[in-house]
């Protein structure tokens, strides 16, 4: 009895130190990783070396390891020596099968601050096709399964890398998909540690001499060939920035089209989806590297069997049903594709925006402004139902648009804050700031206005205030006032008050409409604020439209006034008086 008991403290004391440990306290500076993936067997197995760095501000002897909960650990040495370490099942969404195989690790001393500590690992199991992340939170099925495809079999294998699978180690507190942003937040908290990681990875696949060899594809910037033989092939890659390039890899019996511009990688039967896109990518191109300079690498696409399968893109690599493509679409994803060919950041404001924006830049070229304009609205409703929150929320800088966790946020906002400064500074200022950037220099927040304003000489202080650095909210235009004032021999001059009621300040477009015609100038207009404009006419003015739809605004309702008479003072505005 009493050594039962003396069991159960141990059990007790070991459950509480669980729960007291830092999950996130390392950061996965380096992996060197050995990866052997057996397709018939649906296997993976991985012996390596990684090297945690310890980040947080006091010394740590515990560390924890955690891979998908489909796969298992054999062991972990540090200076070949075996280390004690407690297993277990740790629930997390971030790995599609809800759960992770988790090492709590005693290292052999602890850790200071900034210290480092090597550690050989082995681990192995199976990766299938799992939903349960999304089917538990009741996803059907059929959509579960085309979001969450990954998986290694023997006709198609393709595995996304954390927030999808954890093939190879991290360490995070749980997400639960269940809340909100729990998912978006502790991968950010992940991408911002391992901002500096790097991964040498070889993957080993092995083959039956007597059917077709797979062909394998990742998302490595630089990965050659390292050996092959009638049962086995080795890719040898490298990887930067884990925390803006997670490793992921396909593997199927593709064929291709090569083109400068793009390689598509397409299954049997999708030689024309391939070809659409291959197509839209040559003809898009001129437009890419006319704004975002040369391709640094040719980008590749992957097709998936599931025509409904989500599309995934991670570094050079796009993986997507190609059959669920048509070519005006094809356009708009090349566009996305090549402008990170082309162009990269560590900032995802920088980095996903100039991407989306490139989207954009497309639909302007192809079907002119208001397409443009059209798809920055359809892409900005989150902006609105966000603006309200973040304005009345604790502190501004905490959800700016370089701190943002909403990935669909991020993506829609800072698209159009690249919009809206094209339209500020022009076409000519914004390539040339864009070709000036170097992602290593990138080393504090204003580096990208210095080198807007550098070209420009115009202080963008208040407009990087408002849009990146804190989230004021949006801006709501409204015409306070127009003074009309009949000029000799002909024409009319307009003096227009417009007032901002909302926080945050922008440049837009104030156009004055009469029979014919219309004329637009441009006006700054800050947060809470009222700005004047003069503007002459020929005609009659009848109506002031403030904002095209290039500022995202909280409410456009009130964005029309309507002249009453070319000889009225204080003009009456459509529904009241201003």
């Amino acid at each position: 009895m009493r050594l039962s008991l003396f069991f159960l403290c141990v059990l007790y004391a070991s459950v509480v130190n669980c729960f007291a440990i830092d999950r996130e306290a390392f950061t996965f500076a380096k992996y060197d990783l050995n990866v052997r993936i057996e397709p018939e067997q649906q296997r993976l197995g991985v012996r390596g070396t990684i090297t945690l760095r310890n980040d947080s501000p006091t010394p740590q002897k515990i560390a924890v390891l955690q891979i998908s909960s489909s796969l298992s650990w054999r062991s972990i040495k540090a200076g070949g020596k075996q280390l004690q370490f407690v297993g277990q099942t740790y629930t997390s969404d971030i790995d599609h099968t809800g759960a992770l195989s988790e090492a709590v690790v005693t290292l052999p001393e602890a850790v200071a601050p900034k210290g480092t500590i090597d550690l050989e690992i082995a681990y192995e199991g199976v990766i299938v096709l799992d939903a349960t992340r999304l089917t538990r939170i009741g996803t059907p099925d059929a959509a579960a399964k085309s979001s969450d495809w990954d998986q290694i079999s023997p006709k198609f294998t393709a595995v996304r890398g954390v927030g999808n699978v954890a093939w190879y180690p991290i360490a995070t507190e749980a997400a639960d998909l269940a809340e909100a942003t729990s998912l978006s937040d502790v991968l950010a908290r992940w991408r911002l540690r391992e901002a500096s990681a790097i991964a040498h990875l070889q993957l080993s696949v092995q083959i039956d001499p007597e059917e077709a060899k797979p062909e394998l594809l990742l998302n490595a910037k630089t990965c050659t060939r390292a050996g092959e033989t009638d049962h086995e092939f080795v890719a040898d890659c490298m990887y930067q920035s884990l925390g803006t390039n997670a490793p992921a890899f396909v593997m199927a019996d593709f064929e291709a089209i090569n083109r400068p511009s793009i390689g598509v990688h397409y299954l049997a039967g999708h030689d024309s989806s391939a070809a659409i896109y291959a197509d839209a990518a040559d003809k898009t191109a001129p437009l890419i590297t006319d704004w975002f300079g040369a391709l640094h690498s040719t980008p590749q696409v992957a097709d998936l069997p599931d025509s409904d399968a989500a599309p995934y893109e991670s570094g050079p690599l796009l993986i997507m049903p190609l059959p669920s493509i048509d070519a005006k679409r094809a356009g708009i994803v090349a566009a996305h594709q090549l402008a990170h060919a082309a162009f990269s950041s560590p900032r995802p404001w920088i980095n996903e925006g100039l991407a989306h924006f490139a989207q954009a830049l497309y639909l302007e070229q192809q079907s002119g402004r208001q397409a443009a304009l059209d798809y920055l609205h359809a892409h900005s409703t989150g902006l609105f139902a966000a603006s309200t929150a973040t304005v009345t929320g604790q502190d501004a800088a905490s959800h700016s648009l370089i701190n943002l966790t909403d990935e669909e946020l991020l993506r829609a906002k800072s698209m159009c804050v690249w919009w809206m400064l094209r339209e500020m500074v022009g076409d000519v200022a914004l390539k040339k700031a864009i070709a000036s950037y170097r992602p290593e220099q990138d080393t504090e927040p204003s580096y990208m206005q210095r080198l807007i304003q550098a070209q420009t000489q115009k202080d963008l202080e208040w407009f990087f205030d408002d849009w990146v650095y804190r989230d004021r909210g949006l801006p709501d235009f409204k015409v306070e006032s127009a003074f009309v004032r009949k000029t000799l021999p002909e024409g009319y001059m307009l003096t227009i008050t417009v007032a901002n009621l909302g926080a945050a300040g922008a440049e837009g477009p104030v156009t004055v409409k009469f029979a014919g015609g219309e004329v637009t100038e441009r006006l700054i207009v800050h947060g809470k604020s009222n700005a004047v404009i003069r503007v002459a006419t020929l005609k009659a003015p009848e109506e002031i439209v403030v904002n095209d739809g290039s500022v995202p605004e909280s409410d456009t309702t009130n964005n029309v006034f309507k002249i009453q008479g070319n000889d009225i003072r204080n003009s009456n505005a459509e529904g009241g008086q201003p």
